[in-house]
């Protein structure tokens, strides 16, 4: 890719990981190089079954701060520092040009929540290498984060099963 761009899939909706996860697909079955990097889902403990397939098409994944103070009891001082470990994989991951596609799943949830600094997001993505396509998923992408990016998608919460007490289901939610 000579130009890649910077994309924010963000809003209250269902469907930002899973959008990302198709581009993940297709990006591969163009034979780009791709990384999916997860923050604050611990994909084991939930069952995100999709990070076996991604690895069998040789998607490389990661995790950082797979825990949150939704669902878990976690010292919040360690969740900023394992943010942070995940912002310099990524600064190590530009520098090595080993992909073309770099997902960073929730990294907004980390900005929203106070676990990164907006300055610290942006810097990521003035960073990203110019060939490099960058997506950014979460909810709560801010005004700043928006006007730097090249596409962002607003997902929005017209009506959920949630809403009717239908919890979610594995293989289609999760």
């Amino acid at each position: 890719m000579k130009k890649g761009l910077i994309e924010v899939y963000t809003g209250d909706g269902k469907g930002k990981t899973t959008s990302a996860i198709g581009l993940a697909l297709r990006a591969r079955s163009h034979n780009l190089k791709v990384c999916f990097i997860y923050f604050h889902k611990d994909t084991e403990r939930w069952n995100y079954r999709e990070t076996e397939i991604l690895k069998k098409i040789n998607i490389d994944v990661f995790s950082f701060a797979p825990f949150h103070p939704f669902c878990d009891r976690v010292d919040i001082k360690f969740l900023r520092e394992e943010c942070l470990k995940g912002l310099e994989f990524v600064r190590k991951i530009f520098k090595e040009k080993k992909y073309d596609v770099i997902i960073l799943d929730e990294i907004l949830i980390s900005l929203r929540d106070g676990f990164l600094k907006e300055e610290e997001v942006l810097r990521i993505m003035n960073e990203k290498p110019e060939n490099v396509e960058l997506i950014l998923t979460g909810r709560g992408a801010t005004k700043k984060i928006i006007e730097k990016a090249d596409l962002v998608s607003e997902i929005r919460n017209i009506k959920h099963p949630y809403g009717k007490g239908i919890k979610a289901r594995e293989g289609v939610d999760y």
